[in-house]
């Protein structure tokens, strides 16, 4: 695998970054960098750790310093939506924002992707937002899973930004039956109104199955530091009940949920994949070049699993 700190950092040198809150645990600066490296850029991709009540600083300070793009997670991908100057149809469709491309005018007024400028910059910049985490969800469950959504039933545990994309993107995708919960039980009420709108086909309540389902998706941040709560309340729904779990967590690669699902029989995968496959989208989105997706996945495995 490529050195993805071979070419030192120079007055060239261009960022991208991940921005969230937390941020310690992200496995996405040795993916991006491999992939960076793999395509012989001289770009570095970096984490910051930024309070929500930042965002809107952070976006003007990297637009001001010409970073590439960014990448958003745990909790800015839905405040984002807001504060980007054009949308993306991905961001549109999912309502949440997980990758931003810094874009600038051409000397003919188009706007173009920050890649394409090769000297100076323009210092007319704008942000657009993208939603790459439907296409890694859906990818994910079919390859990590083997799981067939259309006319399956789905729990959704979670309805922020990336647990509304899954929902949303589930019932896309001909799922039959989806229940959807939320300590904000008004998120998850928005989200089923959203879905009854877009995919009327799909029966969708608020609240815990009352019987088995083809799949869980845990889409909350717990499970991430130890010693968080359990996710699930089992006393409402048994994991015995799920024949597959999906944790979007990554890292710890095995979180407690997972576990208990393996020692319950069902199938389980974590968010490694999901993480992957949104992660080769926005580097394809930022580059406008097809993403190593060997290259990003070995290091990706190396800085989760140790080999």
């Amino acid at each position: 695998m490529s050195d993805p700190f071979a070419q030192p950092i120079n007055a060239r040198t261009r960022y991208c970054a991940v921005v969230g809150h937390p941020i310690k645990h992200s496995a996405s600066p040795a993916m991006q960098n491999a992939g960076i490296a793999a395509l012989g850029l001289n770009w570095r991709y970096l984490a910051f750790d930024v309070h929500p009540n930042d965002l809107r600083a952070t976006l003007t300070g990297a637009r001001a310093m010409k970073f590439i793009g960014l990448n958003l997670t745990v909790p800015h991908k839905v405040l984002a939506l807001d504060m980007m100057d054009a949308l993306d149809d991905s961001a549109r469709t999912w309502g949440a924002v997980n990758t931003v491309r810094f874009e600038a005018r051409d000397a003919q007024g188009r706007w173009r992707p920050l890649i394409e400028f090769d000297d100076e910059v323009p210092d007319e910049l704008r942000a657009v937002g993208f939603n790459t985490d439907a296409d890694g969800f859906a990818r994910a469950v079919r390859e990590d899973l083997g799981l067939e959504v259309k006319g399956a039933s789905a729990f959704v545990l979670g309805t922020g930004g990336a647990g509304q994309v899954a929902a949303l993107r589930l019932a896309t995708d001909g799922a039959a039956r989806l229940w959807l919960v939320d300590v904000a039980v008004s998120k998850a009420e928005a989200v089923a109104r959203e879905i009854c709108k877009r995919s009327p086909q799909t029966r969708v309540t608020v609240g815990f199955p009352d019987g088995p389902v083809d799949l869980l998706v845990q889409a909350t941040p717990l499970g991430l530091k130890p010693g968080d709560p359990f996710p699930l309340d089992e006393s409402k729904f048994p994991l015995r009940r799920a024949g597959a779990v999906y944790d979007m967590i990554y890292r710890p690669a095995e979180t407690p949920l997972l576990a208990a699902a393996k020692a319950a029989g069902c199938r389980t995968a974590n968010g490694i994949g999901m993480l992957l496959y949104q992660g080769v989208r926005a580097l394809e989105i930022w580059t406008g070049r097809p993403g190593p997706v060997a290259q990003m996945r070995r290091a990706l495995e190396a800085e989760v699993y140790g080999h």
